[in-house]
């Protein structure tokens, strides 16, 4: 393979999906006539490095569509892949049926491991032929909710401003610019509420028809199985949510109290819960191309693993991390598997979430690039959303000790900021987890109902929050959150994987070297551990029990009392 290369340099041509449609039933024939184990998974690694070509090209023409969201060429891309990859998908699943059937499953098991037919399990209950339709108005309608959002434009402070850069603002020090922002995400939300009722009320139907169609009530054992939460029920989450507005609620409201006196006002509007400290919240050292010549010297800081990771990335061009126009307002993260090459899409923006990117978002790549040149199989690349997070945001945690290098002398200021975010989230995630609940369980639910649902629920999970507005006092905040829209049930996941990085801080704190080692061992095994499994080896606090986030979040707690009284504002 050329070292050489790099993101930008890498050829695209749309893959003829015959061929390797072809490829998948040639491979599914060999499986079933197979007469010895060894055939059928020298079958398997054949299909695992072939099929790679393919997926990076889908990835690419993904990739590149996000880099440049009004690049005709790459919209095109993706509109196609949109309508025809479920067939690709289709005969994959017809080979890893032949796998999950064949007379020598259990030389395959022992060889790879009980997560490739746990895997081969879920896909075979997600799909279904009489689904296809139903997935394809899924993706268009997904699609055409991003689109609305991304069309927000407005001039605040004499620029023109995208989502993410209205966004960026809601932390501004001039609290009249907070509000600009955060008016003008309202009446933008507004101006297309009909559709976004239309859309959502769209999505609701053709999930639940997704779920009645693999033999579901409804779309949440389906969106379970999707997401790979199969270890916890939705009885699980509602005994951890109960737990969360126990023990996390009040210790937000005690913070966002806090820092409204630390503002001086009266009352702490949604518009200033991102302005944390008096003269604005911190900033990273320099401009988006420092701030990556500090996140590179961090991970040189943080282990000589993470500094190999980080250079190989940079040589590579496998970090888009600048601000510009037509880029879509979304982070994620993917890898190319031909190349084990993660690739992190995401932006500094020169506020105190810049070490969530520095940590958490390239972190997330971290975790891929270990599990990708230590597993065989690709489908081992990725560990489970649960787990992915639990990995990446403990990246942060173990990355406090070298705030400096990306925020000098405030370094003390983002290790709170950091701390009071993250719990946060863990309590707004709950909210968002439970609204989904509510709507798919309730499916003839008005739209104004659901809106009135989720303006309840804000009461319950985040009572400080006060709206100046008409469309967002009636509950209208949730339409600007796109995974309910386009990754459905996923949010449980960030709740359950900051508890769990939260608790890793304790541990990195008391045993730094111990607790790194550990962890290195962990990512090592990609997706062939499971959620339970990695509780148990970490030694976490599984989450599913009475007292269970009061023990596990008893020293973050701690911690952040401690910040309270300390004279960083």
């Amino acid at each position: 393979m050329n070292d050489a290369w790099k993101f930008s340099e890498l050829k695209y041509a749309r893959p003829d999906l015959r061929v390797y449609q072809a490829m998948f039933e040639d491979s599914a024939r060999r499986v079933e006539e197979a007469t010895e184990g060894e055939e059928v998974l020298q079958t398997i690694l054949e299909v695992d490095e072939m099929s790679r070509r393919a997926d990076d090209l889908v990835r690419v023409a993904f990739i590149r569509n996000t880099m440049d969201t009004k690049n005709p060429f790459y919209m095109e891309q993706q509109r196609w892949f949109d309508e025809n990859m479920i067939y690709y998908d289709e005969a994959v699943l017809k080979f890893k049926d032949a796998v999950y059937n064949s007379a020598f499953r259990g030389y395959i098991e022992e060889m790879l491991g009980a997560e490739y037919f746990i895997d081969a399990d879920i896909q075979r209950k997600t799909f279904s032929e009489d689904c296809i339709e139903l997935y394809q108005k899924e993706g268009e309608l997904a699609t055409e909710y991003q689109a609305i959002l991304e069309s927000i434009e407005v001039e605040i402070l004499g620029e023109n401003r995208d989502l993410n850069q209205l966004k960026a603002l809601f932390g501004h020090e001039d609290r009249s610019v907070r509000k600009e922002a955060f008016d003008a995400l309202a009446k933008h939300l507004k101006k297309n509420e009909a559709r976004l009722e239309e859309i959502w009320d769209g999505l609701i139907k053709v999930r639940n028809q997704i779920g009645q169609n693999l033999g579901h009530e409804n779309y949440i054992t389906a969106g379970y199985l999707d997401n790979r939460h199969l270890y916890y029920t939705p009885e699980d989450v509602e005994v951890f949510r109960n737990q969360v507005v126990e023990e996390l609620v009040p210790l937000c409201e005690k913070l966002y109290k806090a820092q409204q006196e630390r503002l001086g006002l009266d009352e702490l509007m949604t518009y200033d819960e991102k302005a944390v400290f008096p003269g604005g919240n911190i900033h990273g050292i320099g401009n988006a191309e420092e701030m990556m010549q500090r996140t590179a010297e961090l991970y040189h800081a943080l282990s000589p693993e993470t500094g190999e990771f980080i250079d190989f990335m940079l040589e590579h061009e496998l970090i888009d991390y600048e601000d510009r126009p037509g880029k879509a307002s979304i982070s994620y993260g993917i890898i190319l598997l031909a190349k084990k090459a993660p690739f992190v899409f995401t932006r500094f923006n020169g506020t105190s979430a810049d070490f969530q990117v520095a940590t958490g978002d390239i972190g997330e790549a971290f975790v891929r690039y270990v599990a990708s040149n230590k597993q065989q199989i690709k489908e081992y690349y990725d560990p489970s959303t649960e787990v992915l997070e639990t990995y990446a945001l403990s990246m942060g945690q173990f990355a406090y000790d070298y705030a400096e290098i990306l925020f000098g002398e405030e370094a003390d200021r983002c290790r709170f900021y950091n701390m009071q975010d993250l719990i946060s989230v863990i309590v707004s995630a709950c909210l968002v987890d439970e609204f989904e609940h509510i709507c798919y369980a309730n499916p003839d639910l008005t739209p104004k109902e659901r809106t009135a649902e989720w303006r309840r629920l804000e009461k319950k999970y985040m009572p400080w929050r006060k709206y100046d507005e008409e469309f967002m006092e009636r509950g209208g905040y949730w339409y600007s959150v796109p995974h309910i829209f386009i990754y459905p049930l996923y949010y449980i996941g960030y709740s359950l994987a900051r508890v769990h990085a939260l608790e890793m801080k304790k541990k990195y704190a008391e045993d730094p070297k111990g607790t790194w080692q550990n962890f290195m061992e962990l990512i090592e095994q990609g997706g062939k551990l499971n959620y339970k499994e990695i509780i148990e080896k970490a030694g976490l606090t599984p989450l599913f029990q009475e007292g269970a986030v009061k023990q596990a979040m008893s020293y973050a707690k701690e911690v952040m009392e401690e910040y309270l009284e300390k004279p960083i504002f």
